[in-house]
This record gives C-alpha cells, structure tokens and sequence, in this order.
C-alpha cells in the first residue's frame, strides 16, 4: 500500500487545516493511501490530552498526525529553525515509514521535504502544491520590501523546488499559464511532470443538507423576512478591501429601502460594526456575527447576494477563495473585482453574479442593476449550487483530481 506524508506549516486547530487540509486527505485516503500528516502547532497550556483526542480521532479516519512546536519570532531565524527540525523529522520518517510521496502545501514544507530527500538513501516523489504565489503575495502584502534579499531569497528557493519536484498543483488557469504555459495542452511541463490545477473546494454536502430548511423560515427568525439581504462572509483588513465594500454596501443602502446587509467573521466583529455604523448604516439595518463554519450554510441561505473584494494584484491571479465556492453552494449569486484568480471567466461565464472593474459609485450602481437582472432568473439558486458542484465539489473534483496525481505520480516510480 503506498504511503505519504502531508506537511502543512499551519497547525491542526486552524479553520483551514479543518476545512481544507484534513477533507482533501480523507479523499485522498479512498484510494488505499497509507497517510502521515505533520503540521506545526503554537504550543498551549493543556495540550497532551488535547492533542491525544485529535490524534485518535484522525487514526480512526485512517491518518497518522505528527506535529511539531511552531516558532514565530524573530521570525526568518524561527521560521528558519522550524525548517531544519521539520527536514529532520520528515528525513526520519522516509526511512522508518518507507515513504512513496511526500506532498507539500506551499513552498516552506516543499523546501522541508526536498532538503529531506537530499539526505535520504530512499528517494520518494516530491508533490508540490504550490497552490499561491508566496513570495509574491508577501512583497505584494508590504511583509517584504520588493526586490528585497528576503524575496531574492525565496525567489531562488522556488527555482530549486520547481527542479527537485515530480508534480505540482496550482490553484488556477492563471497560475499554470504563468508558471506552465506548455501544460494547458498536455497536462506536464516541459520535463513531462504532471500539472494539475486544483481550485479551493468544499464539502458540497455540507450545504446539500440546507434543502430542508425553509428560506422563508430562516428570514424570518433573523426577522430579515421583507429585506434585500446582501452577505459578506470572511476576514476584514489584509488582503480584503474593506474601504470598497463598506462604501459598496453604503450605496446597497441608499438604492434599495429595505436593504440588510449581514457579516460573517470569526473576529474583528467590533471593528465591523464600527466601520458600518461610521458609514450611516442604521444599526437595525445590518448584523455582524461569529460563526463556526457548519453554521454559515444555514444563514447563506436567507441571503440574495454575496460579495467578496479583494486586493487586485500580481500574486492574487494564483488564488482561489474559498468563500467564493460557498456562496455558489449557497445558491447566492456574487458581486466581485476583477482581477483575482480565474473568476472573471467563472462569474461572468457561467452568468453567476457580476464583476466590477472600477470602485465609483457608478460602477457600484451599474453592478446592482446587473444583479437586479440576473435575480430575475427563477433558477438562479439552483444554478448556482449546479456551478458549485462542477467547479468546486470536494469530492467530484478536489479529490478525484488529487487521486489522479497520485497514480499518475506513483506509476512513474515502478
């Protein structure tokens, strides 16, 4: 039976290590792969019992969890250290494990991985999943200067791991043109390595099960029954602009009487409100809520419209939001800028919701009686949940995918 190892420098309790990471293995699990999961966890009071739960928990869903302590500060030096201390620990258990695969989320793990494999008599394939351009979103962020040694650094890390690697994943068609034009054909780059493009996907099901509730019903327990609910589901700040859609939502407000607008955010709720109620939105007219991610399907369903603005720039072109796939499984058409991933083409083709080119309040105006149009179609929910299945279901699509590149990847090593 084959066997792997997934490295993720993220720690095991993070929303997207329980939403993203631990789904797409469990897919990957289906076809008889042995899996060895290391993550890299902030160290807490209480954690030996904690920790003890969690790993019994993922031996019965067939993954072995290995974790190491996550350094933060000073930051290159920690970050540095928990590269050597994750290298020792994979190189240990290539040789213990016999590992067939080693499969790395984002370049810090793949540099792990290959440094680990150098030093090793037993040379497993190195799976790449690239998925965003990471020394460009930190100069893109303003965490790097650009063109500083830190990114001259990381630029020529990433030129060694695109030579070690035997397979790569990128998130969309963007980042394979940009990074492997000649594998839009042919599915390998130019030394025959395969290529796949795998967007952020979810759990279908999840929002599958919201059919039993009663949109109406869920209105009018949030006592939102007569308004025109637009929703914003995730973080405020960084990468997401805030400005532009909190003076977005202010023009939502003055078009239509009954507007509502509804935030979902794990944090930051108070700086929300506040952004809003600066904005004039009367407090009655908009709520802003913590949720836990099995709760958001549910409140998606009383929404008519979602957003999502995000930083337009070069790093970007390789993401894939994830809110993006939820809204569409919620049934919700979007409203969003151009510029991000491959959702120009999804939104405006498949006739999902609208793209913004321009922040004026006349293109805030043109978009929502685009919006208006497209509200008109009867079947729009259902379409949109259709969009989400053949686009971003997890098991149709991530996990059929990821299954492909692993037979792909361990029949070239017989």
């Amino acid at each position: 039976m084959p066997k792997a190892i997934y490295i993720c420098y993220f720690g095991l309790r993070e929303p997207l290590v329980q939403t993203q990471v631990i789904p797409y293995l469990l897919e990957i699990c289906k076809d008889r792969i042995e899996m060895t999961l290391l993550t890299f966890d902030p160290v807490r009071d209480g954690e030996p019992e904690e920790f003890e739960v969690m790993r019994a928990d993922l031996a019965a869903k067939g993954i072995d969890w290995h974790w190491l302590p996550y350094h933060k500060r000073p930051s290159v030096i920690a970050t540095a250290y928990d590269i050597f201390r994750g290298a020792c620990s994979v190189w240990r258990l290539i040789g213990r494990e016999r590992i067939d695969i080693l499969h790395c989320r984002i370049h810090i793990p793949a540099l792990m991985a290959a440094i680990a494999r150098k030093f090793s008599r037993r040379k497993p394939k190195l799976l790449f999943d690239i998925r965003g351009f990471f020394p460009e979103e930190y100069t893109d962020a303003g965490v790097w200067p650009e063109g500083g040694w830190l990114y001259r650094t990381a630029k020529r890390v990433e030129k060694w791991l695109l030579k070690e690697a035997d397979g790569f994943v990128v998130l969309t068609e963007k980042a394979r043109e940009i990074l492997f034009p000649e594998s839009a054909e042919t599915g390998v780059d130019k030394f025959n390595r395969p290529v796949k493009v795998i967007p952020c996907c979810i759990d279908a099901k999840r929002f599958d099960t919201t059919e039993k509730f009663d949109r109406e019903t869920i209105r009018c327990e949030l006592n939102i029954d007569d308004k025109r609910v637009f929703v914003y589901v995730g973080s405020f700040g960084g990468w997401y602009l805030t400005a532009e859609m909190i003076d977005f939502l202010s023009v939502v407000h003055r078009r239509y009487e009954n507007a509502f607008s509804m935030i979902l955010t794990q944090r930051d709720t108070e700086k929300a409100e506040n952004l809003l109620l600066k904005a004039g939105l009367p407090k009655k007219d908009f709520s802003v809520e913590s949720l836990t991610p099995d709760k958001v399907p549910r409140v998606l369903k009383a929404a008519d419209v979602a957003i999502s603005f995000i930083k337009k720039c070069y790093s970007k072109q390789a993401a894939s939001p994830t809110k993006i796939a939820e809204y569409l499984a919620g049934g919700l058409p979007i409203v969003s800028n151009s510029g991000v991933g491959d959702l120009d083409a999804l939104i405006e083709g498949e006739r999902v919701g609208v793209i913004l080119h321009g922040f004026s309040e006349q293109d805030y105006q043109t978009a929502l009686a685009d919006i208006e149009s497209i509200l008109q179609n009867k079947q729009l929910p259902e379409h949109c949940r259709n969009i989400a299945h053949k686009y971003f279901d997890l098991e149709t699509v991530g996990g059929e995918s990821y299954r492909r590149l692993y037979r792909q990847i361990l029949s070239e090593s017989e």
